[in-house]
């Protein structure tokens, strides 16, 4: 698993893994633009099964520069994780610096209501030298 997924974090029960890729075909450094695809592993480990309802991005780029993005679900989802459960999603993220960095957590209620916050672990957004 520590091959595909190079970054996690676990809160509680629940561990986010991330596997992130620069994508040359996606991006022009010539017009200051660069894009990444990140690929999202949510496991539940609890006893309770959980629904994704929010997101939250701290997106920060070469310059320092922090974006927060808010959302409900993920890619269009709520997913639903009973116990024993994972969650796969893939996303993009363009800057307009050749590095930078991403983490977050998301928020799921369990079968009762109750919101349990669950952080996305810190991942660099770094181009090859060649990209740059």
């Amino acid at each position: 698993m520590k091959e595909l997924f190079q970054h996690s974090a676990t809160t509680g029960d629940v561990t986010v893994r991330v596997a992130v890729n620069f994508l040359p075909e996606q991006s022009q450094p010539e017009s200051g633009k660069w894009f990444w695809v990140y690929h999202i592993r949510i496991e539940n480990r609890s006893r309770e099964t959980l629904k994704l309802r929010t997101r939250h991005w701290r997106i920060t780029d070469g310059r320092g520069m922090v974006n927060h993005v808010d959302g409900e679900g993920v890619v269009g989802e709520h997913p639903v994780l009973k116990p024993g459960d994972s969650h796969d999603y893939v996303s993009g993220c363009p800057l307009t610096t050749p590095h930078g960095s991403m983490e977050g957590f998301y928020t799921f209620t369990d079968e009762g209501g109750e919101p349990w916050e669950v952080r996305i672990p810190y991942f660099p957004l770094a181009a090859p030298a060649e990209a740059e």
